[in-house]
């Protein structure tokens, strides 16, 4: 990705919504990236208030914050680019809010409870020529980077089968809309982990012939979906096994990819999160992404495999795609399009969902 020269005046983003999402993916991201300028966070939080004013980076200046959407929407001008990373259940409004004010918007995934209002937001994007770009992060996870290097390279032959996995162990809910059964909050793993799952397997593999799903609430006081399996078949006849649990006492590999060839093994997860939790922020010219030898994956045949160096994880080529695309008219990195047909998969994945 080349990123936007920095002699170009940056354009001004609001961001709404300072919770995990808001403080630990995308202002850090939009503060780094060339041809963007963390202008405004809405958060009604006093303690959340403060972290955010410092999230514009250094020689930015404080960053503006504001207690409620209104106010930014009442002063809408100020700003070329709405980023919306509250909780699930307010998505399309506030989306449709940001698009019916004239303003370009990104969008934490989910896009909407449903397809069909997916579509209704992307028909209002075009219908203004406003920029509509859901954050699929995970597109830039380092597995999944290596991953599409070695099919466009057909080092696996043709490919039977993607096993992919997103798995944790946490035995006890922390409670919170992410695990309501309220269907208004859009909670559970379905909908949070099956996004970038999904999303994934569509981006490789094309659109989805069909779907099964096993969708389960096993833990106790759980309201939505904690333990969840789903299987495509691609149109091309690739069949994808996808797994979302918080109940898995020991983990499976990240991916297993079976070729007519060889497979390809990786376990452990993508450094970026884990690096944004803690702090650390992408720099120009300074490694970012980076997985050490002993976590690489392996390609090949029984005993025949060797060791595939992992490529560098990649988030910030997310809004390096956007802010290209707002100042040269380029397309966005996701569409809302490709956004609806992850939540078509996911809508009768949902209705598989058994309760414990």
């Amino acid at each position: 990705m080349n990123r936007m020269d920095t002699s170009v005046t940056p354009l001004r983003v609001g961001l709404l919504g300072y919770g995990l999402a808001g403080s630990v993916f995308h202002a850090p991201l939009i503060a780094t990236t060339p041809g963007l300028a963390l202008d405004t966070v809405v958060t009604s939080d006093p303690e959340r208030q403060k972290r955010a004013r410092a999230a514009g980076g250094p020689g930015t200046g404080e960053v503006r914050t504001l207690a409620t959407a209104d106010e930014l929407f009442d002063d809408a001008d100020r700003l070329d680019l709405v980023v919306v990373a509250t909780p699930n259940r307010t998505h399309v409004e506030l989306t449709r809010r940001a698009l019916e004010a004239g303003l370009p918007v990104v969008v934490d995934k989910p896009l909407a409870p449903t397809a069909a209002e997916a579509r209704e937001l992307a028909a209002l994007a075009e219908d203004r020529g406003l920029l509509l770009a859901p954050f699929q992060n995970r597109r830039w996870d380092n597995d999944f980077l290596t991953l599409r290097s070695l099919l466009a390279e057909d080092a696996l032959g043709e490919v039977h089968r993607f096993e992919s996995r997103f798995e944790r162990w946490r035995p006890r809910p922390k409670g919170g809309w992410r695990e309501s059964g309220d269907p208004a909050e859009v909670g559970g793993l379905l909908y949070d982990l099956g996004s970038h799952l999904v999303d994934q397997a569509l981006t490789l593999f094309g659109p989805a012939a069909s779907v099964y799903a096993e969708s389960d609430v096993r833990r106790a006081g759980a309201g939505a979906d904690d333990d969840t399996f789903i299987a495509l078949t691609h149109d091309n006849g690739v069949r994808s096994h996808l797994w979302m649990s918080a109940t898995a006492a020991q983990l499976g590999p990240r991916f297993r990819v079976l070729g007519s060839r060889a497979a390809y093994v990786k376990s452990g997860l993508d450094p970026q999160e884990a690096a944004l939790r803690e702090g650390a922020r992408p720099a120009e010219g300074m490694p970012w992404g980076v997985e050490p030898e002993f976590a690489w994956g392996t390609l090949g045949a029984l005993d025949e495999v060797r060791t595939v160096p992992t490529l560098d994880g990649d988030y910030p080529a997310f809004y390096d795609a956007v802010a290209v695309a707002l100042h040269e008219g380029t397309p966005p990195p996701v569409t809302a399009h490709e956004a609806a047909a992850v939540l078509q998969v996911l809508e009768t994945a949902r209705s598989f969902t058994r309760k414990a």
